[in-house]
């Protein structure tokens, strides 16, 4: 079961980050060596059991504030760093692909921006090893928010229905990507910028 995962989890990765490359080849930013890293992150986020943590028998979503805190109260660097990935990580994941849901809850985005951001500014002068895709992925995290975002949006056909659903998503949020996949639709007179 496990060497399957692993194979899904692989091949999820290629996808994203074929995605991504492609969403990216007329820009030279972000470095190869980040978007392999964004499309691990999406692939590993894929398997619930990455994604979620187990408490008190309870399975829920850590929210980032408490693993920020985590690492704050740790004295071990390497597990200080630990915590901060998958602080960076996950602000990164939820930011772009659940950005109504917490927004209905008044988180806006600039709490995922400064969260991730922050941990990942930290583990550009911390982490052990690949301080220039931290460095770049905190130095344009709102990027890449989008660029997340974007490259875990359906690709195929929308029906009537469909688009109506994203209009209306996107009156509601402004959102920057919907925006985008609306004009790509024919849809005229729709402005990205982002409501926060």
């Amino acid at each position: 079961m496990a060497e399957t995962q692993s194979v899904f989890e692989r091949r999820l990765a290629s996808f994203f980050q074929e995605r991504l490359e492609e969403l990216t080849e007329d820009e030279a930013y972000p470095h190869e060596d980040t978007l392999w890293c964004m499309g691990n992150l999406l692939a590993r986020f894929g398997d619930s059991r990455q994604l979620f943590s187990y408490e008190d028998g309870n399975v829920d979503l850590r929210p980032l504030a408490l693993l920020y805190k985590d690492a704050c109260e740790t004295t071990v660097e390497r597990e200080r760093c630990v915590i901060l990935r998958h602080l960076g990580d996950l602000a990164l994941f939820l930011g772009a692909l659940f950005p109504e849901n917490y927004s209905r809850r008044g988180i806006r985005l600039d709490y995922f921006v400064g969260m991730g951001g922050g941990a990942y500014e930290y583990l550009s002068e911390h982490a052990s090893h690949s301080r220039h895709v931290f460095s770049e992925l905190s130095a344009s995290f709102t990027s890449n928010l989008e660029l997340v975002a974007e490259a875990c949006t359906r690709t195929t056909c929308f029906d009537s229905s469909d688009i109506l659903a994203l209009y209306e998503r996107w009156k509601k949020t402004g959102n920057p990507v919907l925006a985008r996949q609306l004009q790509a639709l024919g849809i005229e007179g729709v402005e990205s910028t982002q409501v926060h």
